[in-house]
């Protein structure tokens, strides 16, 4: 088999399982605040604080890949995977299992720079979309299979079983990278580590995210503002330094600079739908784990099989006109979740799935190939950071402001009944917000379409 093929089984396989995990936790949530008596703030930390780590340590992720070479990245980022998903399923308390949670970030973040790097490396630029199309759809696939297979794991035989079943398939990719790729790219061996620059970045991060997450407190404001200006020191670092660990400059270019910020955006809109509809099914419904992956299942679904397609036609169509499509039904899709409560009929809900499923199923991949062929190709591991790093600052503001408004709604308190029209007003008002944010969306994706690479 030719190297560029086992290249992308493997950072397929990776990707599904740097999705997996977050994705079929997210459903055993309910269950996890029961047993370790979690507020309805804390639940929410399960998935943001994994998403928070990827986006500390992804800009950092990047140059260490390219300097130290993509395959002992990856080989690094699913050893860590593997030990605290082993460590995880012995947790005693929310505070351990939190804590794993945090280590499994920073193993996924090596794994997200370096699998998209691989492929964009060992793929020509007429092959290059179809690759990405296929890799995405290895995320796409965990996301459609993770809440239907952890449902069922943790119905059957309780959360940690989705953590144990993982483990022995991120052994084998373990082996399959060390056995099956005989190759490395280090494709900036000569250039010293920025350090400087990562530490401000992961502070700058650290601060912005953790502070906005509790902005309905004066001191969620003074970090989120102290994060802001340490980000606005990172760029001035960055602009004086001869090769920084994030370069700053393609943001210049219009099509590197309009891409990510519709990615961002997206990502932002999009990412807490999962988490609104996992509790409208479990708790407004009162649905079981089970029952609320099969519901979980309908969008992911489309957008496995969306990914793909789109993939291919970014090659030939201008691919930031595909992704404002996109976006388009990922609005449609979030104005119809802006509308559930307690007597939603359930195909009303499975048809804003179907809406949802198709926007970011025709969006990501195309998403995808504008950012990383507007770059030469030897800032490849640069740019796959920038597509992890918008997406993962997405994902996490995402949840952040889905707990934001949880704090301001419903106030720090345990989800049982008589919260609950709170949380139908709560996941009403985030919906509302991702709408107008996937049009800004719109407007990015539109943006520096005849910019040159």
């Amino acid at each position: 088999m030719k190297l560029k093929n086992i290249v992308l089984i493997v950072a397929t396989l990776t990707s599904f399982f740097a999705v997996f995990l977050s994705s079929a936790v997210m459903v055993a949530v309910p269950n996890l605040a029961s047993e370790f008596g979690m507020s309805n703030i804390v639940q929410n930390w399960v998935t943001m604080l994994f998403f928070l780590a990827v986006a500390i340590f992804t800009i950092p992720a990047g140059q260490l890949s390219a300097k130290f070479g993509l395959k002992k990245s990856m080989v690094f980022g699913t050893a860590v995977y593997i030990i605290s998903s082993i460590v995880a399923i012995f947790s005693i308390n929310s505070e351990m299992f939190l804590l794993c949670r945090l280590v499994q970030g920073i193993g996924v973040s090596f794994l997200n720079v370096a699998s998209m790097a691989m492929v964009v490396s060992a793929f020509d630029p007429q092959e290059r979309g179809k690759a990405i199309g296929i890799n995405v759809t290895g995320v796409y696939l965990a996301t459609s299979t993770s809440p239907v297979i952890g449902g069922f794991l943790n119905f059957q035989f309780g959360w940690r079983s989705i953590f144990l079943t993982s483990v022995p398939f991120l052994v084998l990719i373990l082996i399959l990278l060390i056995v099956e790729v005989k190759e490395e790219w280090a494709t900036m061996a000569d250039v010293p580590i920025d350090w400087k620059g990562s530490i401000v970045y992961s502070l700058g991060i650290l601060l912005f995210i953790y502070g906005f997450t509790r902005l309905d407190e004066s001191i969620g404001i003074i970090l989120t503002v102290v994060g802001l200006v340490v980000l606005a020191v990172f760029i001035a670092i960055e602009l004086r330094q001869k090769y920084p660990v994030f370069d700053v400059k393609f943001f210049k270019n219009p099509k590197f600079a309009s891409a990510n910020f519709a990615a961002l955006t997206a990502y932002l809109a999009t990412f807490a739908v999962t988490t609104i509809v996992n509790y409208n099914l479990q708790y407004i419904r009162g649905f079981d784990s089970q029952m609320a992956g099969l519901v979980l299942l309908v969008a992911p679904v489309i957008q496995v099989i969306m990914a793909p397609i789109s993939g291919r036609l970014s090659d030939k169509i201008n691919p930031q006109k595909l992704a404002a499509v996109g976006m388009l039904f990922g609005a449609i899709s979030l104005g119809m979740l802006a509308m559930l409560n307690n007597s939603t009929p359930l195909w009303f809900l499975i048809v804003a799935m179907i809406a949802h499923g198709l926007g970011f199923g025709i969006f990501s991949s195309p998403n995808t190939n504008a950012i990383m062929g507007s770059v030469p190709p030897k800032d490849t591991p640069v740019a796959s950071a920038s597509v992890a790093t918008m997406r993962v600052i997405g994902q996490t503001m995402s949840m952040g402001m889905l707990t934001l408004v949880f704090a301001f709604v419903m106030g720090n308190v345990p989800i049982v009944e008589k919260y609950f029209p709170l949380l139908i007003t709560s996941s009403q008002i985030t919906c509302l917000i991702c709408m107008v944010l996937c049009v800004a969306s719109i407007f990015a994706s539109l943006v520096g379409i005849k910019s040159k690479n």
